[in-house]
């Protein structure tokens, strides 16, 4: 086993909780002992939570806006957040991977400084737009149901694009 000693904290929000259509990723980080379950945990600030094309959830760096965000918070190793990364989309502008204060959610003291997967910048704030400036605190288990995965979306897709038309079209 690697000694790996870097460690990042990473809040997740949406399809990598719990529960959800992308948690077998830290499931696996936990077995290989890349990630490590911190608990449920709160955005310190509001931010927008908004659902996308294809179901995919979108925490919007518009600190302020939407509501205090609920979560989950994991320690990661070097190794897994490169997958992490990956999953993301972070190379190809998708997501980027930001600071964010949060706390535990029974507990309303001790701030925690993490980092989170947010929209990228170049559609993030006209996705909050498009979807009329109301977004949710939390990424729940019926919104989840509505997220397609990489694998049951066209093949030749292109989410960049997806999301720039969608942001684009008026209706």
């Amino acid at each position: 086993m690697a000694a790996e000693v870097t460690k990042a904290l990473i809040f997740t929000y949406g399809t990598l909780k719990r529960g959800h259509g992308n948690h077998y990723l830290i499931e696996d980080l936990i077995c290989k002992k890349d990630a490590i379950f911190m608990g449920a945990h709160v955005t310190h600030q509001p931010h927008p939570l908004v659902i996308g094309p294809y179901g995919i959830p979108y925490l919007i760096n518009l600190p302020g806006h939407g509501h205090r965000v609920k979560g989950e918070l994991y320690s990661v190793s070097t190794r897994g957040l490169a997958r992490l990364d990956e999953l993301e989309g972070i190379s190809i502008g998708h997501y980027e991977r930001l600071p964010i204060q949060v706390y535990e959610e029974d507990k309303g003291d001790g701030l925690v400084a993490a980092e989170a997967y947010f929209a990228h910048r170049s559609f993030g704030e006209r996705l909050w737009e498009k979807k009329g400036k109301v977004g949710l605190n939390e990424f729940g288990e019926e919104d989840g149901k509505g997220y397609v995965s990489k694998n049951d979306r066209p093949q030749g897709y292109n989410i960049i694009n997806e999301l720039t038309s969608f942001c684009n079209n008026p209706s």
